[in-house]
């Protein structure tokens, strides 16, 4: 048993090893086997000490080198990954020019069924580092209250979020190539000060304010914090009565209902007309909102053309056979932050979040809501409930199942229905396993393959409402194809042909509780058009006409 299992380890670490084009070290080693097979190194089960006591025992696997005191871990490639390693130590370490945009030329070749080696695709542009929508999200609610610094991020960044901006695992070699990525939504000003951030959106409001408001003193100034991060409902009835506040009228059903708008915050409360002596009335167990969703269900994304070539990111990985994708737009990227954002600022309040409690009732499987994690706020669709203080939900703009406490689910607000479920369900095209079902070390290296960077897929078909797509990272002087990776390690077999996957035969969540896009012509709340542009980001929107390389796909 314990030969059969080296055996496994050695193959996983010599894939991990090869995937990092300048080696890791016996602590990078230990997170990242933790973080792509969920266990830690089976050190003990094998009779080790140490991390470094184990790959001093597989000598044609791992070379231990020493780079300025520090211990680096490296591959040794064996006959069937010689190939696989001369492609990483081609990879360039700095990123292309931002000007080189994804190639979607109409004569460019496109594999056919009749080849045995589909590779022969049209040399693609490379593509940028990506910074996860979580992550981008953090950044703009960072910058959202007031400019920073350049130099006071870092410290900034941890002092809100509680670690340390590590944007070199996205890829990026420095902060500036970071916020040159998110060039649309935030602004660098150079001051005595030194550089400073500022948020696109503030600085709008700023410059709006100054035109239209007269100069107003200091005494007229609001508040500093937000009037919606109120703790009670005694001190929003002391705003109420104190301060005149701004109204308007919102269709939230069969009749208007007047809201009090917080220009801070950028969110909508109830006006509850409140008495003087009045405040024990409130009744303890509030009815369902107007506006709250029950009975809907998120649409998916128009489906892409085939054989167009399209920018993704991997957003979460179970096998070759089974894995989201984003697609990269400016339009669906900004929507989906903005949403993240919008939906963050109402939540976190508390009379808004309290609002949208969800009675046991309304907690079912296949129920949308929202929950939060990390004090962010997701949509989820509740897959399973296990016990009294814990259900299983499907988050449907990232692909994957979690389990969460009922506490923090809240009703999904009917505006949030409007932007479809981002995450598509996909499967590597023309690829099966080799023994039937994906090895440990198969999915390990698909998934160093997907890792934090943007890919260009080229779209073959769809099978029961799976995307199956060819992906090729062009980061890199060749062009990877990962199906010819996968076969060259000795991990799949080039079909030619789209098996259905098995897993999602299983289990499908999206097929489950999205509905379709064609549908979305009988749903009332899909108001916004969904035309989704395929393209790469900052790529033309035209879409690829390519010609077959002698046969019909």
């Amino acid at each position: 048993r314990q030969a059969q299992l080296m055996e496994v380890l050695k193959k996983e670490v010599r894939a991990m090893l090869i995937a990092a084009k300048a080696g890791l070290t016996p602590e990078q080693l230990e997170e990242q086997y933790m973080a792509m097979v969920c266990k830690p190194l089976p050190l003990h089960d094998l009779g080790f000490q140490s991390t470094l006591e184990m790959v001093t025992q597989m000598p044609e696997v791992v070379r231990i080198c020493s780079k300025n005191g520090t211990l680096i871990l490296k591959a040794i490639a064996d006959d069937s990954t010689k190939g696989i390693a001369k492609l990483v130590a081609n990879q360039k370490v700095k990123t292309r020019k931002a000007s080189k945009k994804t190639a979607t030329k109409a004569n460019a070749p496109f594999p056919t069924k009749n080849s045995k080696n589909p590779q022969s695709f049209q040399t693609l542009s490379a593509g940028t580092p990506v910074l996860p929508a979580t992550v981008k999200a953090e950044l703009q609610d960072l910058l959202s209250s007031s400019p920073l610094l350049l130099a006071d991020l870092g410290k900034a960044f941890l002092r809100r979020f509680g670690r340390a901006f590590q944007y070199r695992q996205y890829g990026f070699l420095s902060v500036f190539e970071v916020l040159r990525s998110m060039a649309d939504s935030i602004v660098i000003e150079q001051t005595k000060a030194g550089s400073l951030l500022v948020l696109r959106k503030y600085l709008a409001r700023t410059i709006e304010q100054e035109e239209v408001a007269p100069a107003v003193s200091a005494a007229e100034m609001p508040p500093v914090e937000p009037i919606c991060e109120t703790e009670s409902f005694h001190q929003a009835a002391h705003l109420v009565h104190s301060e005149p506040v701004q109204t308007q009228a919102v269709d939230l059903g069969d009749h208007p209902k007047q809201v009090m708008y917080d220009e801070t915050s950028e969110c909508l409360l109830p006006l509850i007309p409140l008495q003087h002596q009045g405040f024990e009335q409130f009744p303890s167990t509030p009815e369902i909102p107007p506006d709250a969703v029950q009975d809907r269900r998120l649409c998916s994304l128009p489906p892409l053309k085939r054989r167009c070539l399209v920018g993704v990111i991997v957003e979460f990985v179970v096998s070759p056979s089974q894995f989201y994708i984003h697609i990269c737009s400016t339009e669906t990227s900004s929507k989906l932050q903005d949403l993240m954002f919008e939906m963050r600022h109402v939540y976190s309040h508390k009379v808004a979040s309290d609002k949208y409690i969800m009675p046991e009732s309304a907690v079912r499987p296949g129920q949308l809501c929202c929950v939060m994690v990390s004090a962010w706020w997701y949509r989820v669709i509740i897959h399973r409930v296990l016990n009294d203080h814990e259900v299983e939900v499907f988050y449907a703009d990232y692909g994957h199942l979690q389990i969460v406490q009922k506490s923090s689910l809240r009703f999904l607000k009917w505006h949030y229905l409007k932007l479809p479920a981002q995450a598509i369900p996909c499967s590597l095209a023309w690829v099966k396993p080799v023994e039937g079902t994906w090895s440990s070390a198969a999915v390990l290296l698909f998934k160093h393959l997907c890792r934090f960077k943007e890919f260009v897929g080229i779209v073959d078909e769809y099978v029961d409402g799976v995307l199956y797509l060819f992906l090729c990272d062009t980061s890199t002087k060749e062009d990877i194809y990962f199906h010819s990776v996968l076969r060259d390690m000795g991990y799949a077999d080039i079909c030619g042909e789209n098996i259905p996957s098995q897993e999602f035969e299983e289990l499908n969540p999206s097929a489950l509780y999205i509905q379709p896009s064609e549908k979305q012509g009988n749903a009332e709340v899909m108001e916004p058009d969904l035309r989704l542009q395929q393209e790469s980001q900052g790529a033309d929107s035209e879409t690829a006409t390519l010609k077959l390389d002698g046969a019909e796909l």
